[in-house]
């Protein structure tokens, strides 16, 4: 009898985790466990790095050198990623553009970029928000003929400018030199532009899931990698959002598969602050995130097993931000919501509340092939249930 008595306890508490059981389902892949976790620096000197770069050495492994200041001086430059390798962190460099002629050294720097600092160096991250600013301020292009078209100068606006003579990416990718930005809008556009990673943006009162399912599809059927970013919650001071929400978002992208995890660090708050906007309460709930991380290794516990992909008509470029505070997204920047959308956000709410973080938004592609990535895909016209 007591035999039977323990036996249904553990049953008991089996079936009492099964749930979490499922969410680490998905079989540890070569590369999974490649993890970077930092913050971002945008001061305007390299002796302002040195503090923050102190104080989170211990429970971070990424540096993020955002200031295009700094990017642009090259003393400066040499000594912060000098400072955060011998620091032991990882560090990619924010460039506004390649230089050619205003910043020639630019290019001999990259050329030597890994043999001075190694495998420290993991790329440089190219400009930003190409989809949110194409969306919100037509930065791009104003006048499109279709969706298609739409697309195409979109991606070419990235590669080239929307003068068309740029040339950043071009040698970026003739040195062999890893191309990272972060948007919160069009991620998989971006992707097909010619970047490897990109990272969403967290915050602004968006849901977090719903960009982690953009991007993550994004870069699965593109085979890239993808990381998050936490950013404003706000646009004042103390700009990013609460403890628990800044928490969650971080672990959210850890177990949803992420390969980089970077908290956006700009401006200061207060003024007499060293470290930009973060307190010890962010430095707190930092490490103890990292500590998250080393107790519940990928290696071992895997991610989010991610079985399931909403399929969006092919280059339908719509942000669908809706929340309380953004009410419509253009299409492309140009045109308003169509008759597509009322269902397409219909289903993406429906996954959002019965699937969390399993699973992915995609678009149709007749170059790329994702019927042998998900068990099921939704089309985007499907009726679901109602929540």
């Amino acid at each position: 009898m007591k035999r039977w008595s323990l036996f249904l306890v553990f049953l008991l508490v089996f079936v009492a985790f099964l749930p979490v059981f499922s969410l680490y389902m998905r079989p540890v892949q070569v590369g999974d466990d490649e993890f970077y976790f930092g913050v971002s620096f945008d001061g305007q000197s390299a002796e302002e790095a040195f503090p923050l770069i102190d104080r989170v050495k211990d429970y971070t492994n990424l540096f993020v050198i955002m200031a295009w200041g700094i990017a642009t001086n090259q003393t400066a430059l040499d000594m912060v990623c000098d400072y955060a390798a011998d620091s032991d962190l990882y560090f990619i460099v924010f460039f506004a553009f390649i230089s050619r002629t205003a910043y020639p050294w630019h290019q001999q720097w990259l050329d030597e970029a890994n043999q001075r600092w190694g495998d420290k160096f993991l790329g440089v991250y190219l400009n930003d928000e190409y989809g949110g600013k194409q969306v919100e301020q037509n930065d791009l292009f104003t006048f499109a003929a279709d969706y298609d078209d739409a697309a195409e100068c979109f991606i070419n606006g990235v590669r080239f400018g929307p003068d068309g003579v740029a040339t950043s990416m071009t040698d970026a990718n003739d040195k062999g030199i890893r191309l990272f930005t972060a948007d919160f809008l069009l991620y998989w556009w971006d992707y097909l532009a010619g970047y490897d990673v990109v990272f969403a943006e967290l915050g602004w009162n968006i849901t977090s899931n719903r960009q982690i399912a953009l991007c993550r599809g994004a870069a699965t059927v593109q085979n890239k990698d993808w990381g998050t970013i936490i950013v404003w919650e706000t646009d004042t001071p103390p700009y990013l959002g609460n403890i628990d929400r800044f928490y969650s978002d971080m672990v959210d992208s850890y177990r949803a598969g992420a390969k980089y995890v970077i908290v956006f660090n700009y401006p200061t708050y207060p003024e007499d602050n060293p470290y930009g906007i973060l307190s010890d309460d962010h430095f707190i709930t930092m490490h103890q995130f990292w500590q998250y991380t080393t107790t519940y290794p990928r290696s071992t516990y895997g991610v989010v097993k991610v079985d399931t992909a909403l399929v969006l008509p092919q280059n339908y470029g719509w942000g669908m931000r809706r929340s309380t505070y953004i009410h419509e997204d253009l299409i492309w920047g140009i045109w308003s919501e169509d008759d597509k959308a009322p269902q397409i956000l219909r289903n993406v709410q429906w996954l959002e509340t019965y699937y969390n973080l399993q699973y992915d938004i995609i678009y149709e592609n007749p170059e790329k092939n994702y019927q042998h990535i998900y068990k099921q895909t939704i089309h985007w016209n499907t009726t679901l249930p109602l929540p």
